[in-house]
């Protein structure tokens, strides 16, 4: 049976970890799969199955490190010579198919030759996700170099495949292949009970997501502020931690919305609060494919996006809302929502079996 090692920085909860866990759990028949990941623990550890394989360079998790040795990881991981050294020592001549699952790191440290096929997956828009600085140049820099060593790149939407070619024009021998979710099991937890604090005497909007400037928590505690001021009355709830939870819960405070607007935290299940909810929103500034926007079709839920390449996730489902990506553009949609009753539509199934398909395609490709 062929050896299947897939990289990514740890299993805590998040969207690309997410699909990871459902890819491995569907292959897991097919090959003898490992996961490797920077930082051990994570809240996904528990849901992989228990005939994959887990290996971690470090055993803790990224946010039980301190800052000193957060630093010094960061540092060293964008030296190349140290890539050599760590993937010598966990991962050089162990298996048939390296895939590194996500940008950064994880994709740096498996680009040491080898004689393994070597598969890498782009989440993000590159352009912006390293956008600007002295540091996120030399990224640049670490990414060209590393991709070039790639038999073949995998792209979850069109979008960052056609930014990556115009970034690295070098590069062009991708394919896209929409994210893998198990739609079964988000029905099935869906309907697990929790106590869910919503206040229903208004529309409710929920978002799932890491607390990062890529989500544009920010400029939307600003839109609320405005949105409330003009009476339009809402609750917005977000659902995900991040290193910005501080810096939001305090702008929270600054402009008198605590009653409105929750930070709800972690959830190892988010789905009740998805189905309970009027409507879901994202308002990146960049996004990758949006696997929790097919989460929320999956639902049932009214969708409202900023036009980021997420939008690929919607194209089929006339539910939805395609904001202009700015504070006006999400005050806009959420006043037309605010207006309306929630409605829910029929979802266009999922194409699960030609994803994993195309995915065990791309292994088995010479």
């Amino acid at each position: 049976m062929k050896k299947v090692v897939f990289a990514i920085t740890s299993l805590q909860l998040g969207g690309a970890e997410r699909v990871l866990v459902d890819i491995v759990n569907r292959l897991k028949d097919h090959y003898d799969v490992t996961i490797f990941t920077l930082y051990g623990q994570g809240e996904f550890l528990s849901q992989v199955d228990k005939d994959v394989k887990c290996i971690s360079l470090y055993d803790t998790s990224y946010e039980r490190r301190c800052r000193v040795q957060k630093l010094c990881t960061s540092l060293l991981m964008a030296i190349p010579f140290l890539w050599k050294a760590i993937y010598h020592k966990h991962l050089e001549g162990r298996y048939d198919v390296e895939i590194a699952f996500l940008e950064g790191p994880p994709t740096w440290i498996l680009s040491c030759p080898t004689r393994a096929k070597k598969i890498a997956w782009i989440h993000n828009d590159l352009e912006k996700t390293f956008a600007g600085g002295i540091f996120n140049i030399y990224k640049h820099h670490l990414n060209r170099l590393a991709y070039s060593r790639y038999d073949e790149l995998v792209f979850v939407s069109y979008d960052n495949k056609t930014t990556f070619e115009k970034l690295y024009p070098s590069l062009k021998k991708g394919k896209v292949i929409y994210n893998y979710i198990d739609t079964r099991r988000i029905e099935r937890l869906s309907l697990e009970h929790v106590d869910i604090p919503y206040k229903k005497d208004a529309p409710v909007f929920v978002s799932v997501c890491r607390l990062t400037e890529q989500k544009g928590i920010e400029r939307l505690i600003h839109v609320h502020k405005k949105l409330i001021d003009d009476g339009y009355f809402h609750y917005i709830y977000i659902i995900g931690d991040g290193p910005l939870k501080s810096m939001l819960l305090d702008l929270i405070r600054y402009e008198q919305v605590q009653e409105t607007f929750f930070l709800l935290g972690k959830r190892e299940n988010p789905y009740p609060y998805m189905r309970e909810a009027d409507y879901f929103i994202l308002a990146s500034y960049y996004e990758g494919y949006g696997m929790v926007l097919v989460e929320a079709q999956t639902l049932g839920k009214t969708i409202l996006i900023t036009d980021t390449a997420a939008r690929e996730a919607v194209d089929d489902y006339s539910n939805k809302i395609i904001m202009e990506n700015s504070e006006e553009g999400i005050y806009q949609g959420i006043k037309e929502m605010t207006c309306k009753k929630s409605c829910k539509d029929k979802v266009k199934k999922y194409e699960n079996s030609k994803i994993i398909y195309d995915i065990i395609n791309v292994i088995e490709k010479s």
